[in-house]
Order: C-alpha cells, then structure tokens, then sequence
C-alpha cells in the first residue's frame, strides 16, 4: 500500500510541475527579455546618435551602386558536352 501511494504522489507532483511551468516559464521568459532589453538600453542608449553628425531622422539618402553592364562575349572558360554511353 505503501509502493501505490508512493507512486501515485509522485505522479501528481510531476503533473503539478508541469502544469506550474506551463504558467510560469512564459511570465519568466518575459521578465528576463524585458531585463535584458532594459540592460542593454542603459549600456548602449549613449551610442544611438554616434556618428550621425546632426542628420535628422526625417532626412533620407540612398546611395546607388552604378550599374555595371556585363560582358556576355567575356570568356569564361572551355564548354565541354558531355554524351551519354549505352
């Protein structure tokens, strides 16, 4: 009798634990992302304007890359066909 109560609360303590880490792991995932985002809102928010130079956020550039026009007529190297052997 002993054996089956034994057995019977450790089945309902693994099933108290996982339904206890189904609530909770969400809440702690997002406690720890909200922490981290804060810590590193601290060490890295005195950096967000450098290099900017007095740009504004509403200015936009975009720089093009100039078009390269390729050379079909370019060798490339030796074309080989290949024929299959019954």
């Amino acid at each position: 009798m002993v054996l089956l109560q034994t057995i019977l609360v450790a089945i309902l303590v693994y099933y108290a634990l996982k339904l206890l880490a189904k609530w909770l792991m969400p809440k702690l995932f997002n406690y720890a992302v909200k922490k981290t985002q804060q810590r590193f809102g601290q060490e890295f928010g005195n950096y967000q304007d450098f290099g900017q130079n007095a740009r504004k956020e509403e200015e936009a550039t975009i720089s093009k890359k100039p078009f390269k026009k390729s050379n079909p007529s370019k060798k490339v190297g030796e074309y080989i066909d290949f024929e299959e052997i019954d």
